[in-house]
């Protein structure tokens, strides 16, 4: 009898998670991206250096990357994927060439998250392999991974999100920060020095490569027409609203903890996982590790299926994830993990460094860009019928592509310093 029901609640647990990601779940694959490991240093260098002042930069960026996904799944709902729609109106050499422009972004992702996930191993085997040949094995396995199911793998991430977000968050709760100075922390501003930060903040919270994916992905939740909609932004808000959640408890631990301790920056890779450390004893150590390095791997694959499915956009080719030339294109693009030990020895940049400066591409140059893109698409008649932006869609998309240009044009002259006067 206990057998039967046992057996009876696994089927009924079985039954309710087929059912939530048969309508849900998209998104958690889109932030997957989000919450991986350059997430993780990034919201820690900010805690550590400037406390709580920037929250107010996180979720603007996730606000961002929130409207834009909503254009991206629209168009994919009601017109085509972004690629197709620049192969239309920019003809196929010009949307090739900005595509590439486009992907500089993805591939130093690719390297930096290699690099992060190969460093965790690195550490947690004691140093006894250096993390530059570990990054040639993560490469490997995340070419191999990548090319896997895309049902089983949603799942995984999702439950990796979930994980994380339990850890980080009973610890914020036992650090006591202090909720008047998170409060304050919403309202707008930039402390001294804190705009190269910005732009990483920016670039790996509202990811343009999802925007791409999105458009693409759609068909896998049979999303066709005008009642879907409601279903995809309810995906967004709670993929979203739940990394944002992680990201800044991740922020307030760093600056409850790590900041009164007298860090002043990430010291090392281990660094962010100090204030799990302090808190809950040294085993949290090993936990911080572990998951830091699954973030970075499990963020590999979402970004560069988005590589593959926009170059298969723009040469005009119908995708298929099991086609030869999507998986060369994922094959190819995986590969540069192979350059962090290179930019290591050439620039003496450090993985931790790597992490926070190569995000800050993506936010200065390829999001606003996506952003115009994505604009022009879902108020072209021709591409979306009667399914334009209204007004008021407009006003917020309008105020997204503003924002977007503007937090870039502030952050590039820092970034260009941090980058000419020896990295962080």
């Amino acid at each position: 009898m206990a057998e039967t029901s046992q057996e009876s609640a696994r089927e009924r647990l079985r039954d309710t998670t087929s059912g939530f990601f048969q309508d849900y779940g998209l998104a958690f694959v889109m932030v997957a991206s989000v919450v991986g490991s350059g997430s993780i240093f990034i919201a820690s260098s900010v805690g550590i250096q400037y406390g709580y002042t920037m929250i107010w930069g996180f979720v603007a960026a996730a606000l961002i990357g929130i409207m834009a996904q909503d254009m991206s799944a629209r168009l994919g709902i009601f017109g085509v994927p972004l690629g197709t729609f620049m192969r239309r109106k920019l003809g196929q050499p010009i949307a090739t060439v900005l595509g590439f422009v486009l992907s500089i972004g993805v591939f130093l992702w690719v390297i930096e998250l290699t690099a992060a996930a190969a460093k965790g191993l690195s550490v947690l085997l004691g140093g006894a392999i250096g993390w530059q040949p570990l990054s040639i094995l993560v490469t490997l396995v995340a070419i191999v991974t990548g090319l896997l199911n895309y049902d089983r793998l949603e799942q995984v991430l999702t439950a990796l999100l979930f994980v994380l977000l339990a850890a980080y968050l009973v610890v914020a709760g036992v650090s006591t920060p202090s909720l008047g100075a998170i409060a304050d922390g919403m309202a707008p501003s930039l402390p001294g020095g804190s705009l190269t930060l910005l732009a990483s903040v920016l670039g790996s919270t509202a990811i343009w490569a999802n925007f791409f994916l999105e458009s693409n992905l759609i068909e896998e939740k049979n999303w066709t027409g005008s009642e879907d909609v409601s279903t995809m932004r309810k995906d967004l808000v709670l993929g979203y609203g739940v990394a944002v959640i992680l990201i800044i408890a991740v922020l307030v631990v760093s600056a409850a903890v790590l900041r009164p301790a007298g860090y002043e920056n990430l010291r090392s890779f281990i660094t962010p996982g100090r204030a799990l450390i302090t808190v809950i004893g040294e085993w949290a150590g090993v936990v911080f590790l572990v998951g830091a390095s699954a973030a970075a791997f499990n963020s590999i694959m979402p970004i560069m299926w988005a590589v593959a499915y926009l170059f298969e956009n723009v040469h005009g080719r119908d995708v298929d994830s099991a086609d030869r030339s999507f998986k060369a294109i994922y094959v190819a693009g995986t590969a540069f993990g192979v350059l962090g030990p290179i930019i290591n020895i050439v620039t003496g940049m450090t993985v931790v460094e790597m992490v926070v400066l190569f995000a800050a591409y993506s936010g200065i140059v390829s999001l606003p860009i996506t952003t115009v893109l994505l604009f022009w698409a879902v108020n072209d008649d021709e591409i979306m019928g009667q399914h334009t932006n209204g007004f008021v869609l407009n006003v917020f998309n309008v105020l997204l592509v503003v924002l977007a240009f503007v937090l870039a044009a502030l952050s590039l002259p820092d970034l260009l310093t941090t980058l000419t006067t020896g990295g962080l």
